[in-house]
């Protein structure tokens, strides 16, 4: 869309679209960064994730790792695919066809991995009890929100790219996404897009917004400089050599000193 057509497209969306597609997404925004400072501030020792490993590790020992491991995968593909126009992509000598396939099996795999990792997690917070009991509101705000996040953007993914007949995000959601971050606000471009894409992009808003007040603030100090930290070597220190006891006479100190008269 060139310039001049900027202000028609802006005359005929509806108010309905700026709320939901630009003051949503910007206050947003605006709670994700202002809340992040109010919460290190005020609860520097509640910015944990809140484990529960103590409680009950079996679940959690397969669940975690799917999760995180499906969750990175996930965030890298949006940040592809959202962030990066087709044109980039296109001269980095990756056809479109290329780029569909991947993201499609890429993101399906990504998506079951997260999808089992979280329906594990929230399973095991469910049914154990002195988990369900350590629940407090946040986490009641957040795994709803969460998983219904994650669910319906793999429902959208397979719904229109797997077993439906294709839908080119990149040319509406992602235009919309990119012109937020460049105070050009583009509410057009997602406004005709499946429904199904339109809510996933709604409860991600939503999921920001929560972020600071839940225990999603431990992503912020991810322990990365561990990787890259020295070796801590440990010696042995040998006990010290006790010296032999001669034989005492009796009535005189241990010392041998002498008691001043």
């Amino acid at each position: 869309m060139n310039a001049a057509a900027l202000p028609l497209a802006a005359a005929s969306t509806s108010g309905a679209d700026l709320l939901l597609w630009v003051a949503v997404p910007y206050i947003c925004l605006a709670v994700f960064a202002v809340g992040h400072v109010w919460r290190y501030r005020q609860d520097q020792f509640g910015w944990t994730s809140r484990t529960t490993q103590l409680l009950e590790h079996r679940w959690l020992r397969w669940g975690s790792p799917l999760f995180h491991l499906g969750a990175f995968m996930v965030i890298a593909g949006h940040v592809v695919g959202l962030a990066v126009p087709a044109s980039w992509t296109e001269a980095a000598g990756i056809s479109e066809h290329a780029y569909h396939t991947t993201a499609v099996w890429a993101g399906s795999v990504a998506g079951v991995a997260m999808v089992s990792g979280l329906g594990m997690l929230c399973a095991r917070r469910l049914l154990t009890r002195r988990i369900r009991l350590g629940t407090d509101r946040s986490d009641k705000l957040l795994f709803p929100l969460l998983s219904a996040t994650v669910l319906l953007g793999i429902t959208a993914t397979a719904a229109h790219n797997v077993f439906g007949p294709g839908y080119d995000y990149r040319s509406t959601v992602s235009v919309w996404f990119r012109g937020l971050f460049v105070l050009q606000p583009r509410p057009e471009a997602i406004a005709d897009a499946p429904l199904l894409f339109q809510l996933h992009a709604l409860t991600a808003c939503l999921l920001f917004a929560a972020w600071p007040f839940t225990r999603l603030v431990h992503v912020w100090s991810v322990p990365v400089g561990y990787l890259a930290r020295p070796y801590l070597v440990y010696r042995r220190r040998p006990a010290p050599a006790a010296a032999p006891a001669g034989p005492r006479r009796p009535g005189r100190p241990a010392s041998g000193s002498r008691r001043a008269a």
